[in-house]
């Protein structure tokens, strides 16, 4: 990888990984790890155009119809793609369809850009994750092969351990925090070739011990306001997703939008 390459324009692909859940700006609006990319890349490059197609709880099927073709034409510097996590954690799941259509994605989309980026997602600890480990795994293996063939890059977010301290989630333990996203926007601009900032696999100090019944009590509240309604949502197949637009559907050029408050009707959108 050419060292501090000139990129011109970003175009993001995935779920709400990549729409930025979780790290949430005054105005209730998500920011996340591609606009933080995509603000650093537009500093040093005037004119800098960047599209975010991503939409939270989609599933690799629904990225390749709604997203990859239109990211592919838009024929960008640079394209993310991180997909199919959402189906791994699904009660079924058919692994090798999977599988085809992470291929389709990238077939159609290494053509079209510059440079591809892939990810492994980051991990995570619990039993409710552990469930679904060995799926995540075949899913991480194939993406490493697809790199392979096709020129593209990866991200390997999964061996970093700090990514898995649960101090870089948020509560409903499925999204990362503002730091957590501000980690894998360095993971990627190192990716890419440019100068490092940070330390993006830095460990984080040494947490204070957490006492037994807090533990026990944070666990029934996260089981009650989140694990609940997210299972209920995968075993019936719905998604908060569903109807929402893409977060910038457009290429255009890109500026960081201002930190204002709240306005008195504003609220958090749901989680995926």
């Amino acid at each position: 990888m050419e060292m501090n390459a000139n990129y011109t324009s970003l175009v993001a692909v995935g779920d709400s990984f990549t729409e930025g859940m979780s790290d949430l700006l005054p105005d209730g609006s998500y920011r996340g790890w591609a606009d933080l990319l995509a603000a650093r890349l537009a500093a040093r490059t005037p004119g800098f155009r960047y599209a975010n197609l991503a939409v939270r709880g989609k599933l690799i099927g629904q990225i390749v119809e709604e997203q990859v073709d239109v990211a592919a034409a838009m024929a960008p510097d640079v394209v993310t793609l991180v997909g199919g996590l959402n189906d791994t954690l699904r009660p079924k799941c058919d692994m090798g369809r999977v599988r085809g259509l992470l291929e389709e994605a990238v077939e159609r989309l290494a053509p079209s850009c510059g440079k591809l980026v892939l990810m492994r997602s980051p991990g995570r600890s619990g039993p409710v994750m552990e469930r679904f480990r060995p799926r995540m795994e075949e899913l991480f293996t194939f993406v490493d092969d697809l790199a392979q063939r096709h020129d593209a890059l990866v991200v390997d977010l999964y061996g970093a351990t700090v990514l898995g301290d649960q101090r870089l989630w948020d509560v409903d333990r499925l999204h990362l925090t503002a730091e957590g996203h501000h980690r894998v926007a360095e993971a990627v601009w190192q990716a890419l070739g440019l100068e490092a900032e940070d330390d993006w696999r830095a460990e984080l100090p040494q947490a204070a011990p957490v006492r037994w019944v807090m533990r026990r009590t944070s666990d029934i509240r996260f089981a009650r306001q989140h694990l609940g309604p997210w299972v209920m949502r995968r075993v019936t197949g719905r998604s908060s997703g569903d109807g929402r637009p893409a977060k910038r559907p457009e290429l255009l050029p890109y500026r960081m939008p201002p930190l204002t408050a709240p306005g008195p009707d504003s609220a958090p959108p749901g989680l995926s």
